[in-house]
């Protein structure tokens, strides 16, 4: 029996049962009100990017306050950090969920870019990717360095 008290111990030392981790309930709570808990934990980024998910998320009608909302930039930054290096957008191959994440477009957007692709081939050039029509160029231009065709 001590045996497995030490391993229950240890476990729960490690994190694997740590449900009391700041923001992690909030984030469990908060972000499966519009879509599923691991679409929000998809992408790796660093805290910059985390607040400007969460700024998204607000501004599209997440409900909470304004503590809930830090906590859980803090949690997701420090549990889903961007690894050293971000990763390159395949546009060619991305799902409309990687461009809107990866590109911070809006779900509109990133779906015009599958929906252009999907009718009119594979993109060569981030010139062929600005003639998606409703895009934000601007966003496409400011992430560029992360785009492979």
């Amino acid at each position: 029996m001590r045996y497995g008290l030490a391993f229950v111990v240890l476990i729960g030392v490690s994190g694997v049962w740590a449900q009391d981790v700041p923001g992690k309930a909030e984030s469990q709570r908060i972000c499966v009100q519009c879509h599923e808990y691991e679409r929000s934990i998809a992408p790796r980024q660093d805290r910059a990017g985390w607040q400007a998910t969460m700024d998204k998320m607000i501004s599209l009608g997440a409900k909470g306050t304004p503590k809930e909302f830090e906590a859980i930039v803090d949690y997701l930054a420090k549990t889903y950090p961007a690894g050293e290096e971000i990763p390159k957008i395949k546009v060619n191959e991305a799902r409309a969920i990687e461009l809107e994440s990866g590109l911070t477009l809006p779900r509109s957007q990133a779906a015009a870019i599958v929906q252009y692709r999907t009718k009119n081939g594979d993109f060569k050039s981030i010139e062929d990717l600005k003639k998606v029509p409703g895009i934000d160029v601007a966003k496409i231009e400011a992430k560029k360095d992360r785009l492979v065709f």
